[in-house]
């Protein structure tokens, strides 16, 4: 929301410099996004008056110009100047901007410069290189009275600061400049001008407007003005317009925007001659089409409420209107709308047009249904004022929500809700100032057998028509202590059960807190990223189940179903910036029919380990690297990885022959792993080897419940033993396969087997290879004898035997 210092003053009597305002619009929340003078980045330009005008010796669309600037730079004698305008001339007074100034429009240093071999000191400027207007046909031309070498921004008034607020989508009533003045006015900055409603003399009967649709327009407001002459609009009015961007179009046009950023109420203007009979509001009928004043067309349905003629769709309601009937230099006759609009009718409608306008945002926080009539009286007298014409009686189809809300409210609340104490009498002026009707007691102090009693007061509160945000007492008190001051607020901490804090992380935050330090610990960066993604990323992992209705973008609309697609924008992003090894983690949400999983995604690509005088060139990530990140995070997560079974090719994200799979039994998925598949990285922009994961928490197997107590380390009386095994096997027997086997051939014994070679080569039949196990032998109470380690290799022989291996010879 944006406006002008000037305009504000024009409802709030106040003496209160900037910085004051500004720190006071904070205070009571209304949140200040910027402030910008225009006068600051102008103050190099001064008004100048062009003495002569030659042609250029070496361009036809050139001219060399004489300037006087009127001030003492080059000793005060006229400066030459080169320039391409048009109407460059003799006697032409502009603004001319000195050898050092910064062209606001594109940045430019103006400096002494030959153009064409002539020398050329400062430029002649467009309204459009000023950032004042969009015209750059010529430069600009001042009235010939203009005092020569006075800054121009001074001259012109524009030393005024445009303030730019955040509104939040409550506050309804700041979303015009005279709602944003009544709450400065509460907080003691000032007095709220009264706002002036002109009474409107009518001649004949108003327009034929009408209702078919009351739910989503409960009051349509209408009445005609015959005769009016669209021009450009008064100086003062386009003057602030343009100061908050909005380019001034029509006298007719330019009163209803003025009006929906004073007073908060959005206007509509039909140009009668191409309306054909009445105007009704009613819910679009399928298929029917408006082409809206941006230029675009778009397709109505019935859970949509239009305004419409005999004949088509002029209007979409509260939204946007029409182009057929929008007022031109040629229109005489019109016909002012002023309707109500269902607030949730209109934000559902702007969702499923992907529409937005300055109407809508005001309309689907709700305006104030209170005031059609002086909304409607006002615009018509700015139109007779500003165009001529003759109005015609006003026309009400319909009646807004206009009943009271009354809310009960003892003074006392503010206390025991905020914890800040303000007098009764000072709660009740916050309130009235801020619009607020009250009536009842406040607060005193009675006597009972010569005791002081206090007796708290009630109040019956009458919420303004513009507060539709306001629905109980909680909501008063807020309103009270935003005006007093957040600031005063007392920091009182809650109360505390006395002994030792009991936990309050749950087990899940528990798993997650330690599988982000471990992945931390091992060199991974943390990326947080959205959880939605543009369709097509999502169908590079298989598609998404759920898609947003009203998403806040095309490429966030599907619910992510892996966290592979933002990891991998984020690693391209990063490569684009240099960085040659790219370690990425995220703990996040996927999102299916059945609920939410929690996940861990990692990519790792780039160099492993950069080139050196040992290694020579950089090692490139592997599949095995995937491997080791994702039972490291595992068995941080509390995952059994002694009893996990691998499995063969993960998803269709991965590349085939170069992925794995980590479960509990064939159908328990705790994680995949592997190399990324080439197309998929290739569709985020990336090159080489990717390497990726994704541990599913949600699989893991929940410990059971022991306590808080750790059980007590007690180390192995006796050292361990270790023995190596070499197995002949099969291509086809996984490696992971015989470590289990082995390890399974004395479960009482045997802690720990270890792959810790392959071989194929010489001594090796072809279509074998041959595996080396190191297993770790634990004895108990007593050392093993020479029987009892044969015995316990016998069985590891066995074992693998049933595996097709053979023992090494």
């Amino acid at each position: 929301m944006k406006f002008t210092l000037s305009w504000l003053k024009t409802h709030l009597a106040t003496d209160a410099d900037l910085p004051t305002i500004l720190k006071t619009l904070n205070a009571i929340g209304l949140e200040v996004e910027g402030v910008e003078n225009p006068a600051e980045k102008l103050g190099a330009f001064r008004i100048a008056k062009v003495l002569t005008a030659e042609r250029h010796p070496q361009a036809d669309k050139l001219q060399v110009l004489t300037v006087d600037h009127g001030t003492d730079l080059n000793g005060g004698t006229p400066l030459q100047v080169v320039c391409g305008a048009p109407n460059a001339r003799a006697g032409l007074v502009g603004v001319f901007g000195v050898e050092g100034a910064v062209v606001p429009s594109n940045g430019m240093v103006l400096k002494k410069t030959a153009i064409r071999g002539v020398d050329s000191n400062g430029m002649m400027c467009s309204f459009r290189e000023l950032e004042l207007g969009e015209d750059h046909d010529g430069i600009i031309e001042l009235a010939p009275d203009a005092p020569v070498g006075q800054v121009y921004a001074d001259w012109a008034g524009l030393n005024d600061p445009v303030i730019d607020l955040s509104i939040t989508p409550n506050r309804q009533d700041c979303m015009g400049v005279r709602g944003i003045a009544r709450d400065l006015a509460a907080a003691g900055l000032g007095t709220l001008n009264a706002i002036i409603v002109p009474p409107v003399e009518g001649v004949g009967p108003g327009p034929d407007v009408r209702i078919e649709d009351a739910e989503g327009c409960p009051a349509f407001y209408a009445r005609t003005v015959r005769g009016v002459t669209n021009g450009q609009s008064p100086d003062w009015m386009a003057k602030r317009l343009k100061a908050i961007g909005q380019k001034p179009i029509s006298t007719l046009v330019d009163i209803t925007n003025y009006i929906m950023i004073d007073l908060g109420r959005p206007l509509h203007v039909y140009d009668m001659a191409t309306l054909k009979g009445g105007l009704v509001a009613r819910k679009g009928k399928p298929g029917e089409q408006v082409l809206a004043l941006n230029g675009k067309s778009y397709t109505v349905d019935d859970t949509m409420t239009v305004i419409a003629d005999d004949e088509a769709v002029h209007d979409i309601g509260g939204i946007m209107g029409g182009e057929h009937s929008g007022a031109t230099d040629a229109t005489t006759d019109v016909l002012i709308e002023c309707a109500y609009f269902t607030p949730e009718r209109i934000a559902m409608t702007g969702q499923k047009l992907i529409l937005t306008s300055d109407a809508r945002g005001r309309f689907e926080r709700g305006v104030d249904p209170a005031f059609l009539d002086d909304g409607l009286s006002i615009a018509t007298s700015l139109v007779t004022m500003l165009c001529g014409g003759t109005p015609s009686e006003a026309t009400r189809a319909g009646s807004p929500p206009t009943t009271p809300k009354i809310v009960t409210y003892m003074p006392d609340q503010c206390l025991a809700l905020a914890g800040v104490d303000v007098p009764g009498h000072e709660q009740r002026r916050i309130l009235e100032w801020l619009g607020f009707g009250v009536e009842g007691d406040s607060p005193r102090i009675d006597y009972e057998d010569g005791m002081p009693v206090s007796v708290p007061g009630h109040w019956a509160i009458t919420v303004p028509s513009w507060r539709r945000d306001v629905d109980g007492w909680p909501d008063i008190v807020e309103e009270i202590v935003r005006i007093v001051g957040l600031d005063h607020v007392p920091s009182t901490p809650l109360p505390r059960a006395p002994g030792v804090a009991r936990p309050t992380a749950t087990p899940e935050q528990l798993v997650e807190r330690k599988v982000r330090r471990t992945a931390a610990a091992r060199g991974l960066a943390e990326a947080i990223n959205w959880s939605f993604l543009s369709e097509k990323e999502a169908a590079a992992v298989g598609g998404g189940q759920w898609t947003l209705a009203n998403p806040i973008s095309e490429d966030l609309k599907v619910m992510r179903p892996s966290l592979l697609p933002g990891l991998l924008s984020a690693t391209r992003r990063n490569m684009d910036r240099g960085a040659a090894s790219v370690r990425l983690f995220e703990l996040g949400r996927r999102y299916f029919r059945q609920g939410e999983r929690a996940t861990v995604g990692f990519i790792l690509t780039g160099d492993k380990s950069p080139r050196s005088w040992q290694g020579g060139k950089a090692q490139l990530f592997s599949a095995f690297d995937a491997k080791a990140e994702v039972i490291a995070l595992l068995s941080a997560a509390g995952a059994p990885v002694a009893n996990l079974q691998s499995f063969g090719e993960a998803s269709a994200a991965y590349h085939p022959g170069q992925s794995g799979t980590l479960r509990l039994g064939p159908k328990a998925v705790l994680a995949e792993y592997g190399v990324l598949h080439p197309g998929l990285a290739k569709q985020f922009g990336l090159t080489g080897i990717v390497v990726a994961g994704e541990i599913f928490l949600d699989a893991i197997p929940a410990k059971r419940k022991s306590g808080f107590m750790r059980a007590p380390y007690a180390p192995p009386a006796l050292q361990a033993v270790k023995r190596d095994f070499a197995f002949i096997v099969p291509d086809m027997v996984e490696a992971d396969a015989l470590v289990r086997a082995v390890r399974g051939a004395d479960k009482k014994a045997i802690v720990d087997a270890r792959l810790f070679d392959v071989f194929t080569g010489p001594g090796v039949d072809e279509g074998h290879k041959s595996l080396a196990i190191e297993i770790t032998l634990q004895p108990g109470d007593k050392s093993f004898g020479q029987e009892e380690l044969d015995a316990i290799s016998a069985a590891v022989v066995k074992a693998a035997q049933k595996l097709g291996g053979t023992l090494r010879g």
